[in-house]
């Protein structure tokens, strides 16, 4: 095999690997996997293994095993025989690595993504939209929402409830 026909090989299988780990979603927020959510770091295959690294959202957080648990499902179902899930812990994860996709996946469910880090001084003094009807007059209910790593807020324009991704 030469280098190039060995480089798009590897390539294909890197591909496929990412492909089949599309499947695996947050089990906290299913719309996002955890590809959009910045928690799939890497993937590799030395000799035949599959290995992950994943990223915690938080050191502590609940959904890891659940993800890990549906890594191994998914790429046992793909036809992986040996899965390595490797946990890494830094850099510590960060909003900044939600994908754009994510956060339109969000805002179409009614999460108010978070703002990038470039951008949380502009969150100082400044009112999370509404994402029903975009009215800048909201406030928060609740430091927390459906989950620890969003806030509950209420639209007093439509009086509607909605959670916002905070920043971390």
């Amino acid at each position: 095999m030469t280098p190039s026909t060995a480089l798009r090989a590897r390539s294909a299988a890197l591909a496929a690997l990412r492909a089949a780990l599309d499947e695996v979603c947050d089990p906290e927020i299913p719309i996002l996997t955890i590809a959009d959510l910045g928690v799939l770091r890497d993937v590799r295959i030395d000799d035949g293994c599959a290995t992950v690294v994943i990223t915690p959202t938080y050191s502590g957080c609940p959904a890891m095993h659940a993800i890990e648990d549906d890594i191994y499902r998914v790429l046992g179902a793909a036809g992986y025989r040996g899965v390595k899930v490797v946990t890494q812990l830094a850099p510590a994860w960060t909003t900044d690595w939600l994908t754009p996709v994510a956060r339109a996946k969000l805002l179409s469910v009614g999460i108010v993504p978070p703002l990038a880090s470039s951008d949380k001084r502009a969150l100082l003094g400044t009112e999370i939209c509404c994402p029903r009807c975009a009215s800048r007059q909201t406030e928060r209910v609740s430091e927390f929402g459906s989950t620890a790593c969003k806030a509950l807020y209420r639209c007093r324009s439509c009086l509607e409830p909605f959670d916002y991704f905070k920043c971390l």
